[in-house]
């Protein structure tokens, strides 16, 4: 408890000084709560009735259980930027160094809309650290602008010798820059969104000794045969006008499903340190563990579309929770799928103990 309470201590209690339940203490039931499967605020004061006198051997609760509108009073007005510094804080204190891949990719909360607003649901930025499976941070993409979400994720963070890998609506200028003021090397995919880049690039690869293309593969998985190339290419300074660019780089996907081949994928990338063409072949797919390592397991083992908590900074603040609840079922040693961890945390008070010990 100490070090979550150092990490969050500094986040502003948006209710008026009579409260009768401490922040902290609602935030740290509320991630015990996430941890044995609560859904929502109604689940977290259930969990907290049901397991009072386990709590209280780690925090007061001097007014007993919180009820569910206090846990919903507290996320809806709590300001979440403090809160995500905070969490990117805690993260960073259990994680130690990291280095490798860390990914950028936005994800919509699907649950979190207002009535006959489907279609728009809210949109969170999310930072991902492959080599450790960590969440390290997350940031609400304002009005759906996932660029503006990304780079103001990255100026939590500290991330020396890291290489940051995003999606072609990250491949500017600005994002570019973004990353190496933290830091880090970035890996960016480019597409026809930027014609004269990619142009450019696309020559240079063209113009280039193709002996120096690494190959893997064609490997079974997942129902189909699938063979990797890529090829890296150092740049000079006037080659093309973007901060940092050192090498353009190639990959080509060929895959095979029943027997039957599909069309090839090529895709290019910009790179601020010239790989290897047998590293770039394994930074352009670490850069999907955003997706099946935390996006996926979120909406379904944590159920996060399914939320519909909508109003005010809730769900941005509930995301919060799910992602502190993932990294420590994440970095726990016990074997075990993130769904059964969840189960024995609700069944057993020492694996729950447990998870909230290793965090700390």
């Amino acid at each position: 408890m100490e070090t979550f309470a150092s990490c969050f201590s500094a986040v502003e209690d948006p209710r008026s000084r009579n409260s009768r339940h401490d922040l902290l203490e609602l935030m740290f039931v509320a991630l015990a709560a996430v941890l044995c499967g609560a859904e929502d605020c109604t689940d977290m004061a259930a969990f907290a009735r049901a397991k009072l006198d386990f709590l209280r051997q780690v925090v007061k609760l001097e007014h007993g259980a919180p009820s569910h509108d206090t846990f919903s009073r507290v996320f809806r007005r709590l300001s979440p930027e403090p809160f995500e510094a905070a969490f990117a804080k805690f993260t960073a204190s259990f994680a130690g160094a990291l280095e490798g891949v860390v990914a950028i990719d936005g994800k919509a909360l699907r649950g979190a809309y207002e009535r006959g607003c489907k279609s728009s649901p809210l949109h969170l930025v999310n930072v991902w650290a492959a080599e450790t499976r960590l969440v390290i941070g997350q940031r609400l993409a304002p009005g759906r602008n996932e660029v503006l979400g990304a780079q103001q994720a990255l100026a939590l963070l500290s991330l020396d010798g890291c290489i940051v890998t995003a999606d072609a609506l990250h491949c500017r200028a600005d994002t570019a820059q973004a990353i190496l003021d933290v830091g880090a090397d970035y890996v960016l995919a480019l597409k026809a969104n930027q014609p004269t880049l990619l142009a450019k690039a696309q020559a240079l690869i063209e113009a280039a000794d193709p002996a120096g293309e690494a190959i893997q593969g064609p490997a079974k998985a997942h129902d189909r045969m699938e063979g990797r190339a890529a090829l890296v290419v150092a740049t000079q300074d006037d080659d093309l006008d973007f901060p940092g660019l050192a090498a353009v780089a190639r990959v080509e996907t060929h895959c095979k499903r029943a027997g039957t081949p599909e069309p090839v994928i090529v895709r290019f990338f910009l790179l601020s340190t010239p790989l290897s063409a047998q590293k770039m072949l394994q930074v352009a797919r670490t850069h999907w563990t955003i997706e099946n390592q935390l996006h996926w397991v979120l909406d379904v083992a944590l159920l996060e579309d399914a939320s519909r908590s909508r109003k005010d900074n809730a769900p941005q603040n509930l995301a919060i929770i799910r992602k502190m609840a993932l990294n420590a079922l994440r970095q726990h040693p016990d074997k075990g799928s993130i769904k059964t961890k969840i189960k024995r945390a609700g069944w057993d008070d020492t694996f729950l103990a447990s998870l909230l010990s290793h965090m700390r």
